[in-house]
């Protein structure tokens, strides 16, 4: 199967009278030209860049050679990618981020019928920051820090999307600092760290604003199914990070698929700063992508 159509630059929301814009990459048998009228599903992916820098074309620098860009490479694997922007930690604090983020998902579901998506097989797919929110819209986070949505409460309405993947993402901003490793490039206990822009305040000293824009605050019994990889060596973001959320979640009864890649650091920069690493879990995404869909 090959990728089709890449449509760039589309509007999905307008915060504060900020344009956010995505980017769609098509299968070959999706709309708006595509003949076929089958369903297909989608995946809204969100960028990294410690919620600080990044945009929407970026998965990290080890992808830069790859004959397909990995959203061409799931696009042809036989989805709708979208590719969105959010406002970064300059422009607006948390949880601006998650409000863009679900903004993007419900502007696909909105649009399904454009691209032949079906609204039942919408999953969230993140690196690093990014994916910090599609553990979150996967938990049916509202960024108050208490379960909801899918996460603990079976009244509060559909779960966002059917199932995440998210790469090296911080999902405890409370003990992140605590679980960094001793060469650690930084930490969320730094001053003025990434994560104490994103909140707006130093994690350690607003541990209730950390705990809101925490993954693990809203972990619950209604969780849908994660692929979790992470580096052991990330000095960015502890690999406890994914342990302890990958942990929470099957005590959760939640499906969960976790790929811990020896001696990678964060981006999957191998020592040897090889693209084996990238390909690897770019590959078991998109198998984990597939088994969802297939069994929907």
């Amino acid at each position: 199967m090959t990728a089709g159509q890449v449509l760039k630059g589309i509007e999905f929301s307008r915060p504060g009278g900020l344009p956010l814009l995505l980017d769609l990459y098509l299968p070959a048998e999706s709309g708006p030209e595509g003949g076929s009228r089958v369903t297909v599903p989608a995946v809204v992916h969100f960028h990294g860049g410690g919620w600080r820098v990044g945009e929407r074309s970026s998965l990290g620098p080890v992808t830069d050679g790859f004959s397909l860009t990995p959203f061409e490479r799931v696009a042809a694997a036989g989805f709708v990618v979208v590719s969105a922007d959010y406002r970064l930690s300059s422009e607006a604090v948390f949880p601006a981020q998650l409000e863009d983020a679900l903004a993007a998902v419900s502007w696909i579901r909105a649009h399904a019928a454009d691209f032949n998506v079906d609204p039942g097989r919408i999953y969230a797919w993140g690196d690093s920051a990014g994916g910090h929110l599609a553990c979150l819209v996967g938990l049916g986070a509202d960024g108050s820090g208490a379960p909801s949505g899918n996460g603990d409460d079976p009244s509060g309405g559909a779960a966002p999307v059917a199932a995440v993947a998210a790469w090296y993402p911080p999902t405890d901003l409370v003990r992140m600092g605590a679980q960094a490793l001793p060469d650690a490039v930084a930490t969320a206990d730094d001053t003025g760290s990434r994560e104490a822009l994103l909140i707006g305040a130093q994690p350690a000293e607003a541990p209730d604003k950390a705990a809101a824009a925490s993954p693990l605050s809203y972990v619950g019994r209604h969780a849908p199914p994660f692929f979790l990889a992470h580096g052991t060596a990330d000095r960015f973001v502890p690999p406890a990070q994914a342990t302890t959320f990958a942990a929470a979640l099957e005590a959760a009864g939640a499906d969960v698929e976790l790929l811990l890649i020896e001696g990678s650091d964060h981006m999957w920069l191998l020592p040897d700063k090889s693209p084996a690493a990238a390909q690897k879990v770019l590959d078991a995404t998109i198998d984990f992508f597939r088994r969802q869909a297939q069994a929907s």
